[in-house]
């Protein structure tokens, strides 16, 4: 099972009183988000900067970060654990349909017949860096599997990931807030 992944580390540094540089946190982000219904998904919110360009010495507001986009203007960083895909499709839009509604209801997430439930569009532009196993990237049109060490700049367009490799997946997103 995917949470046999260890958690992310999450090692924040920052300055001291006489302003020399030093680590201020180490450990887990304060952000981890799962739904209930998709067992072993697994989403670690690590960062978020304001509007560009934002404060280097900014508080850490990941905790109160909501919803799948950045903020305005701003960037997000966060980590996903994805378990194997299911099989079943009724399953698997059951699950996508849970994710979706509890942890991205700000993504648009209309879905076309014959589309992957994951199926969706951000007005952003998205780093995506394989960490770990695979996973597929779907388009409208095509689809690619993408392997650790790949790295996907997927900007604004709709799209969806499926695990279908059987084994657990590790991927970091950097979004960056954009327009239209």
């Amino acid at each position: 099972m995917i949470d046999n992944l260890p958690p992310i580390r999450r090692v924040l540094t920052g300055a001291d009183a006489n302003g020399r540089s030093i680590f201020v946190e180490d450990g887990e982000s304060p952000a981890i988000r799962r739904v209930t219904e998709r067992p072993g998904y697994r989403v670690t919110n690590i960062w978020r900067t304001g509007p560009a360009p934002d404060a280097v010495d900014a508080p850490d507001s990941i905790s109160v970060h909501k919803g799948v986009l950045p903020p305005r203007h701003g960037t997000v960083l966060r980590v996903i654990d994805y378990p194997p895909e299911p099989r079943d499709p009724l399953e698997l839009k059951r699950m996508q349909d849970a994710t979706f509604a509890q942890l991205y209801p700000d993504a648009q997430h209309e879905l076309k017949p014959g589309e992957h439930p994951g199926m969706h569009c951000t007005d952003t532009v998205d780093y995506v860096l394989i960490l770990i196993g695979e996973i597929t990237a779907i388009l409208e049109e095509q689809e690619t599997v993408l392997r650790a060490g790949d790295i996907l700049v997927q900007r604004g367009t709709n799209h969806a990931w499926a695990n279908r490799s059987g084994k657990p997946a590790r991927i970091a997103f950097i979004l960056i807030d954009g327009q239209r």
